[in-house]
């Protein structure tokens, strides 16, 4: 199956699926889902949205995390993970915008990656949810599935975005992202898959697909206990 009909077909399940999707973080305004996307780095969502709204409640300005100082930023935001990268990051961010953009949110992607701590795929889900442009953010969900089901052979996650955004129309970036990360959270996990059961792997994955991530599988078990045995 050519690679435009996999996607077509992916397409119209997703749409099957989750004919609604909503972004997962809260917000009301570009800043705040740019420190809230900040937060998800390695970090659940749902932890995000139980940490996000305490953080805004007292700072939800440039200026006014600035103020909270960092001591008091780091115990607001420590329980999502790599506080103090994170509370140097949006420190950073509250500054550069306060200087260098009169205290709002670009809405260029150049000015966006160039904040501290912002990089391409920060900036696109802000472009996309925030300021409603073309953008789709790769993820490690959209990573893993777009090889998984031969929708690209990029090694790297430029390569996945630019093999993506040529299958899928430009309008339906938003939700595509979305739901390939949905998806991948409900039907398609990392590890130990069923890919008979799966109804996208059961069709789209390939035999040779298949048979490297068993063997990957195989193999993780070992390699973490010669891991900890290093330690």
């Amino acid at each position: 199956m050519k690679r435009a009909d996999k996607a077509a077909r992916i397409g119209a399940l997703f749409d099957e699926l989750y004919p609604v999707v909503d972004a997962p973080l809260a917000f009301e305004d570009p800043f705040e889902l740019l420190l809230a996307v900040v937060l998800s780095v390695q970090c659940t969502d749902e932890r995000v949205l139980q940490v996000a709204p305490r953080l805004f409640a007292l700072a939800s300005t440039p200026q006014s995390i600035l103020e909270l100082g960092d001591a008091r930023l780091l115990e607001l935001i420590r329980s999502c993970g790599l506080g103090p990268a994170k509370t140097r990051s949006i420190r950073g961010i509250s500054a550069a915008l306060l200087e260098q953009h009169g205290g709002k949110v670009p809405a260029q992607r150049a000015a966006l990656e160039a904040l501290p701590g912002v990089g391409h795929k920060v900036a696109s889900v802000v472009l996309g949810q925030a300021f409603g442009e073309y953008a789709f953010p790769i993820d490690t969900h959209i990573e893993r599935l777009a090889r998984r089901w031969g929708l690209s052979r990029a090694k790297s996650v430029s390569g996945i975005e630019r093999d993506l955004c040529h299958l899928f129309e430009p309008a339906t970036w938003h939700r595509r992202h979305l739901q390939f990360i949905f998806f991948g959270r409900q039907y398609c996990p990392a590890r130990y898959h069923d890919f008979e059961a799966c109804p996208i792997c059961a069709w789209a994955s390939s035999r040779a697909q298949r048979a490297r991530e068993r063997a990957r599988w195989r193999r993780e078990p070992k390699a973490e206990k010669k891991t900890q045995e290093g330690r």
